[in-house]
């Protein structure tokens, strides 16, 4: 398919503009002590989805706040038509003020907490009628979407060979047709950059350097996290470790959690490569959609994005070929953008056919 000829796909339209590829009901704990519950009112409407995780009490500073912030745009990501927000009642995350947050955004919220209405059986019932609500007010209209109205998330969770020399290089010339419609792109996989500070203030549009100069320094002043990906950055060249993000330079650093608010091309969030805390940033930047580049063919997907997995790995994609959307390796030139428009118009990822999601905020420091 030519880019003379985009393709019209289906999308959400909301009330802040942001077009949804999805029309989930999000049902949001705000503190892993009401994600349980937060799921069972989820598994008990069939069009909501729930984001359990592990945050929002004991939590010190700078960590309180991103749950906060993470959260709080989750629920304004362009796939969510309105949330429920699961709260216990003594947390630190307290979910009347998440709630007012995502109100303040524009989207539809409605709140509880299980000791404010009696305790869980009385939360799991009322959770359910709040989330029915949600749904029933939920637009079911959609409009004619193509590249240039979307939001897409890259990450690539790791940096093997097949990655870099395969993977990328597709994903690349489609982060061109993207950007080149007029669509935006957000990136997340920091390791680049703090490997090779230099390089990666040249990468950055001059007005977004001072914003690029802080996250280096912030990051230095936190704990060290040097994994398989920051070590194999610093082996390879800044270009050949985001490869997949094309040859345009970042608009803009977003902190982990934050909202995009770029009009066009590349901005940056400042987020590991681990594929579930990536996508969750993602998530909250504004991704209606992201690609997962993975030699390993990690499955998993996320429950308010869809994902895309692409692999240069000829093996893994033999090995898992249910699990894997695009080989690279082997499919022609076009198959991804063919993959991204089939699953913007409603067809499944290979993570949502399997119903496979996961949930992560990345931690700065340690919990109490």
């Amino acid at each position: 398919m030519s880019r003379s000829e985009p393709a019209t796909t289906s999308g959400y339209r909301r009330s802040d503009g942001q077009i949804g590829v999805r029309n989930h009901v999000l049902v949001l704990p705000s503190v892993i002590c009401s994600h349980q519950i937060a799921d069972r009112i989820a598994d008990q409407v069939g069009t909501a989805v729930s984001a359990p995780h592990d945050h929002g009490c004991a939590q010190l500073g700078s960590d309180n706040e991103r749950t906060e912030r993470t959260l709080a745009n989750l629920a304004a990501n362009p796939n969510v038509a309105g949330s429920v927000v699961v709260g216990l009642g003594c947390e630190e995350v307290q979910s009347d003020s998440l709630a007012e947050t995502i109100a303040g955004n524009g989207r539809p919220v409605r709140e509880l907490s299980i000791q404010g209405v009696g305790g869980t059986d009385a939360c799991l019932e009322r959770g359910v009628e709040m989330a029915e609500e949600l749904v029933e007010a939920a637009s079911q209209s959609t409009q004619p979407t193509d590249l240039g109205d979307l939001t897409v998330g890259i990450v690539a969770s790791d940096l093997a060979d097949s990655t870099v020399s395969t993977a990328a290089p597709r994903v690349a010339a489609f982060v061109d047709e993207v950007i080149d419609a007029g669509g935006r792109v957000v990136a997340a996989g920091n390791e680049p950059m703090l490997a090779d500070p230099d390089a990666a203030l040249e990468a950055v549009e001059p007005a977004a350097r001072a914003d690029a100069e802080r996250l280096l320094d912030r990051n230095l002043e936190e704990p060290a996290k040097v994994g398989r990906v920051r070590r194999r950055a610093e082996e390879i060249s800044f270009a050949e470790a985001t490869g997949a993000w094309g040859d345009h330079q970042v608009q803009d650093l977003l902190e982990y959690g934050a909202r995009a608010t770029h009009d066009s091309g590349v901005a940056l969030v400042d987020a590991p490569s681990e594929f579930a805390s990536a996508t969750t940033a993602l998530a909250s930047a504004g991704a209606g959609i992201v690609i997962h580049l993975t030699a390993d063919g990690v499955p998993a997907g996320h429950p308010v994005v869809p994902v895309v997995k692409v692999t240069g790995d000829s093996e893994t994609a033999a090995a898992l070929p249910e699990d894997i959307d695009v080989d690279a390796a082997t499919d022609p030139s076009g198959t991804l953008r063919r993959t991204v428009e089939g699953i913007v118009a409603g067809e499944d990822s290979a993570p949502e056919r399997h119903g496979l999601t996961t949930f992560a905020i990345d931690r700065i420091g340690p919990s109490m």
